[in-house]
């Protein structure tokens, strides 16, 4: 079985659209699915559309990017796990690419690159500036050959989630899960189309991303890496 995970925060303007493309995408693979829905106190129709299309909801009321997926994760019925946000920024339409090339080589986590075939204006220069400090530094540091260190889009084997002891419960969850994937297990990272957010923004530009980086020394000077 597989389990698309996605976290939402107030995402009513794209969710029922991001849960309808799933469905089409994974209807043709004839595979059992669960589109599984970790909501952090919406206070919009999130919640109401996720269940009204017939979608799992787990209510994880502590804040936190690595929070909502730990919680997901945990929750999950699915070996095989997808992850995507709820903003229709990443395409559902890829899964079964994504897939195929996870099964055919054996992979056990597999990573998109948002950068391979981003549309215009899609990210902000801030953002891709802030991004290619955050790929850099990764690379650096520890010593893999990331493109895209903060992308949210991945397959991977809930077995070795539960191997990697990812400590992050926020935004660094994101490049901890791949650093320690890339070092510890069969990775790969491959392009995907990359689209405008919909919606409410959540990511704070300088406060999330000198967090991210203040996180990333610490954890290449942890004795526990």
């Amino acid at each position: 079985m597989i389990s698309v995970i996605i976290p939402t925060i107030n995402e009513e303007k794209s969710i029922g659209s991001v849960i309808d493309r799933i469905r089409e995408s994974m209807g043709p693979l004839r595979t059992d699915y669960e589109i599984l829905v970790v909501d952090t106190n919406s206070r919009d129709r999130t919640i109401d559309i996720v269940e009204e299309k017939g979608c799992r909801v787990v209510r994880e009321p502590e804040r936190g990017y690595g929070r909502a997926y730990k919680t997901g994760f945990s929750k999950a019925r699915g070996e095989t796990i997808i992850t995507l946000d709820a903003d229709a920024s990443y395409p559902p339409e890829a899964i079964p690419f994504l897939l195929r090339t996870f099964n055919d080589e054996n992979l056990d986590f597999l990573t998109a690159n948002r950068f391979g075939q981003m549309r215009h204006n899609a990210m902000s220069r801030t953002h891709r500036f802030g991004n290619w400090i955050l790929n850099t530094a990764t690379r650096v540091l520890f010593g893999v050959p990331l493109l895209d260190s903060q992308s949210g889009m991945w397959i991977l084997k809930k077995s070795v989630f539960e191997k990697l002891n990812v400590r992050s419960n926020g935004f660094p969850f994101s490049e901890e899960i791949k650093i320690k994937a890339a070092k510890t297990v069969n990775f790969k990272e491959i392009p995907i189309e990359f689209s405008l957010r919909q919606g409410e923004k959540k990511l704070r530009t300088w406060k999330d991303g000198w967090n991210n980086l203040k996180f990333l020394v610490k954890l290449r000077f942890s004795r526990n890496t």
